[in-house]
């Protein structure tokens, strides 16, 4: 039998912060390659964060050759300014997976915080400490977004097989002839 391994970058998206963690899936066992964040504060035009965020993107495709890209998907919220820029940013790293032809998945930040804690209105720092936990991570960064990233990654990987093999049932009969070894 061959051992498939799967990478997975996951990516926290911001004009401020970036997060992002790479895992390595070998034998079904997750492994961390990296965790780390893109800081943009210091750059006042937008338009140069985006060109970093995209820099940023592409570089880590390059080093890791992920297979597949987790992106938090934008949060509702009240202010409109936010929202946009918080959207041209998961954009345009979406942008940079597509242009190397990576598979993207896209999750709410509940769904992430439910498939990592079991609880979808989890704290940062609740999903933090259970990642930490995992990947027996010493440390935990001094921003959170890092981890973040780190959480799409695994919430992917948790999540992947549902939403790449969901079968599709019209009815009990269609149930039964796609599921015959579960019938008695």
């Amino acid at each position: 039998m061959i051992n498939k391994e799967l990478i997975i970058l996951g990516i926290d998206p911001g004009t401020t912060i970036m997060g992002f963690g790479v895992i390595k899936i070998i034998d079904k066992k997750m492994h961390l390659l990296e965790l780390n964040e893109l800081q943009l504060q210091k750059e006042k035009d937008h338009f140069t964060k985006l060109k970093l965020i995209f820099e940023r993107t592409l570089e880590l495709i390059d080093n890791f050759h992920p297979d597949e890209l987790s992106i938090e998907a934008p949060f509702f919220g009240k202010n409109v300014q936010s929202m946009l820029k918080l959207g041209r940013a998961q954009g345009t790293a979406i942008s940079a997976g597509l242009s190397r032809q990576v598979i993207i998945a896209e999750y709410s930040p509940k769904k992430i915080k439910m498939s990592i804690t079991g609880n979808g209105n989890a704290s940062k720092l609740q999903v933090a400490r259970m990642l930490q936990s995992i990947f027996k991570i010493k440390s935990l960064p001094k921003n959170l977004d890092a981890t973040d990233g780190l959480a799409a990654a695994v919430c992917h990987y948790y999540n992947r097989e549902s939403i790449n093999s969901e079968k599709k049932y019209s009815g009990w009969s269609s149930f039964v002839s796609q599921n015959p070894s579960k019938i008695k």
